[in-house]
């Protein structure tokens, strides 16, 4: 067995069911051998995306797989790892690499060397019995300490060795819990106990962790309102009395109100990194931050108690200690906190129905949100926006239900990624209804992968706000679209799918876009890719208050 099929047999050990890829890489055959489908994507940072958002919903138990070629697959697969990388995605990342004699002289790509900066763990197999043991070290850092990208790379030569028998045992790592101790618990909750005003921040731990019943009971005890980070949209039911919402750069007015006005802060499974697609902490806060990486704490935030830790545990086992303090009820139903979430609510919802309910032709994009957010069961679908202006619309506006039912992505943020994204969360989720919301500039970017969806059998759907230009870069460019066009762009996106082999529906007044998404779910269940064309104007508003 060489050391290709060595690893191939490994993924299969590991219950690796598919891995995405573009266009060769030496895995391919053997993984196939064993059984692991692949699916080639029409571009590198397909692949990758779509790797992504099979490991976004799969919580550390399923991971996805990522194949390049070396050298220019290499190279143009680097922006799906930058954004895996700043939003703490675990994807097994397995480009090929130049033969040993070469793989250090310029110009030669060195994948594992080039993207160090930007993946949790780098690693080439430099000998055929070094096959196990790098893999296994790969998975240990899949499962364990803070996610993210974990590349091994296979130089082209290295790949055809033969690996020697007493070489090919592998055992799987397993996950290791990390828990605080009980005194900083009891710190933690005693705090918390004695604010006037404590509001918790929710991220994407959360929802790795499987902690969203513990976060809600928590919340609960305490009648404390949640707020979630972009990535953490979904950790508890927005429809919650007591969720007020999510943040990217827009967010609601009782995230706003309650973010500004609280005197104490909870981060449970969060970075709280300072980034320019997400909500700033307001000054003069007592923190108290979790986290499953002790270098997040301290590092943007001054933190008054760190709970380094796995979400749910640590949620666990503060609802044990606020049991403990104030009884097996905690504060259910002595405070005002969800009448006051409510009022602050219904105030922001009114001021924006008539942009969300507007009839004007061109469509209003947030007429599109409300039809999509009124149309879908929150429990059976899962959504994501685009980068750029989707993302700052649909994120306050859409309300989440389900843990992943939404996928909130972007400490970085590259157009194109919600298509491939999408077509990973389907193969997590193949019940789902699984639709991404973009702008016409995103679908030039990842556009073809609407044939990957067909010709893979994994249906999604695609709505494009068609408004002919790019809307969301400072003042338009108006020189710049004078005089030479720049920003604008045209397209019948709905034709080009047809090409591809997809249902497309084109949209130009604003009743027909509820019929249209039932249909796309209709379509879709019967196993056909859709995407709508929506004929958009260009909106400006967003919830934003800074």
């Amino acid at each position: 067995m060489n050391v290709s099929e060595a690893i191939a047999r490994i993924l299969k050990q590991e219950g690796i069911e598919w891995a995405a890829c573009f266009p060769s890489n030496p895995l391919i055959e053997p993984l196939a051998k064993e059984g692991v489908r692949v699916i080639s994507f029409r571009h590198e940072r397909g692949a990758g995306m779509a790797a992504d958002g099979y490991s976004r919903l799969n919580d550390r138990k399923k991971f996805g797989v990522f194949l390049v070629q070396s050298q220019a697959g290499s190279e143009n697969a680097m922006g799906a790892i930058a954004q895996m990388f700043a939003d703490n995605i675990p994807v097994l990342v397995m480009p090929g690499a130049p033969g040993l004699d070469h793989i250090s002289i310029r110009p030669e790509f060195w994948p594992s060397r080039s993207y160090e900066r930007f993946a949790k763990q780098t690693e080439t197999i430099l000998k055929a019995d070094q096959t196990a043991a790098v893999m296994r070290r790969a998975f240990h850092a899949l499962r364990n300490g803070r996610p993210g990208p974990v590349v091994v790379d296979i130089p082209a030569d290295v790949g055809n060795m033969d690996v020697p028998e007493a070489a090919l045992a592998y055992k799987s790592p397993t996950t290791l819990h990390q828990v605080p101790t009980k005194g900083d618990i009891q710190d933690a909750v005693k705090a918390m106990i004695a604010a006037k005003r404590p509001v918790i921040w929710a991220g994407m731990g959360v929802l790795l962790a499987g902690a969203s019943r513990e976060l809600t009971e928590l919340a609960e005890l305490l009648e404390a309102p949640v707020f979630t980070s972009m990535p953490g949209k979904s950790a508890i039911d927005e429809r919650h009395p007591l969720a007020l919402g999510a943040g990217s750069g827009a967010t609601t007015l009782a995230a706003v109100n309650w973010l500004r006005d609280s005197d104490l802060l909870f981060g449970a499974g969060t970075s709280l990194t300072l980034t320019g697609y997400g909500q700033r902490i307001p000054p003069g806060k007592f923190i108290i931050h979790n986290t499953l990486s002790q270098e997040d704490i301290n590092k943007d935030q001054s933190v008054d108690i760190g709970l380094a830790g796995d979400a749910r545990l640590t949620l666990a086992a503060m609802v044990e200690e606020v049991k403990a303090q104030l009884g097996p009820n905690g504060r259910k139903g002595k405070t005002t906190v969800p009448a006051e979430v409510a009022k602050v609510k219904a105030q922001w919802y009114e001021e924006w129905m008539p942009v969300l309910t507007d009839d004007t032709e061109p469509i209003n994009p947030m007429r599109v949100i409300h039809e999509i957010d009124r149309a879908l069961d929150k429990s059976r679908s899962i959504v994501t926006h685009d980068a750029g202006a989707p993302r700052d619309m649909m994120v306050p506006f859409y309300t989440a239900g389900a843990p992943h039912s939404y996928i909130g992505w972007g400490k970085t943020t590259h157009l194109g990624y919600g298509i491939p994204l999408m077509i990973g969360a389907k193969m997590a989720f193949p019940d789902k209804f699984c639709l991404n919301f973009m702008g016409d500039g995103a679908f030039g970017m990842s556009g073809l992968d609407i044939e990957t969806s067909v010709r893979a059998g994994v249906p999604i759907t695609t709505v494009v706000l068609n408004n002919g230009i790019m809307a969301t870069y400072p003042g338009g460019f108006p020189t710049a679209k004078a005089k030479f066009g720049t920003t604008l762009m045209t397209g019948d996106y709905a034709k080009i799918a047809e090409g591809l082999g997809a249902v497309g529906i084109t949209v130009t007044q604003p009743s027909e876009v509820a019929g249209a998404i039932r249909k796309a779910q209709q379509l879709n269940a019967s196993g056909k890719t859709v995407l709508i064309d929506i004929h958009t104007n260009l909106e400006a508003r967003r919830s934003n208050f800074r």
